[in-house]
């Protein structure tokens, strides 16, 4: 995974019952399953010996990942909390189809929560953060939507690409430089045992 310049590693939170289950899991603090524990301390084998400042979500999920993780000293930080999905909390997609056809998170109102601009609002502030703050590699334990919104606004691209990110739980992607150019350098790497 090595580069040129500042990387950001990525760490998305392991499993959860309800990412297992397709849920949108956004405020809720939901515990790591066992398999979600197993997978947080893979992520720390995948990580070990890579020097870098740590921020986490304030989430239980995220916190608990970079802890089994290894990473200590990791600074909260409520930007990478995720995408607040107002009424849609703990519901699939399929269930919400069933009273509103065509619905998507990427691009219908959501009730009660964040637009995807206010998200990217969020996921901007981190970046801005993170590079003018740190002179070294950064990694960021977070969430899904958060982190793939994060990684189109790193690439200078509208929050809307991030529907094209596909991003698993207990993954890691790398965001860096081409020369001056923002690029993703790794994207959804799964740790292997």
């Amino acid at each position: 995974m090595a580069s040129g310049g500042q990387q950001i590693f990525l760490v998305r939170h392991g499993e959860t019952e309800w990412s297992r289950s397709g849920q949108h899991t956004g405020r809720t603090d939901i515990a790591l399953t066992a398999n979600g524990r197993a997978q947080a301390e893979q992520l720390g084998r995948a990580l070990q010996g890579k020097q870098f400042t740590a921020w986490t979500s304030p989430l239980s999920r995220a916190r608990e990942t970079c802890r089994l993780a290894g990473v200590e000293n990791a600074q909260v930080d409520e930007n990478l909390v995720e995408w607040n999905y107002g009424i849609f909390e703990g519901r699939t997609t399929t269930q919400i189809r069933e009273e509103i056809p065509q619905w998507s998170i990427w691009n219908s109102p959501i009730t009660g929560g964040e637009s995807i601009e206010q998200v990217a609002q969020r996921a901007r502030l981190v970046l801005q953060r993170v590079t003018q703050a740190t002179e070294g590699d950064v990694a960021l334990f977070s969430h899904g939507h958060i982190l793939r919104i994060l990684a189109a606004c790193w690439i200078g691209l509208p929050p809307l690409t991030a529907r094209s990110l596909a991003l698993d739980t207990a993954t890691i992607s790398v965001l860096g430089f081409e020369r001056e150019t923002p690029v993703i350098r790794h994207w959804n790497l799964v740790p292997q045992p």
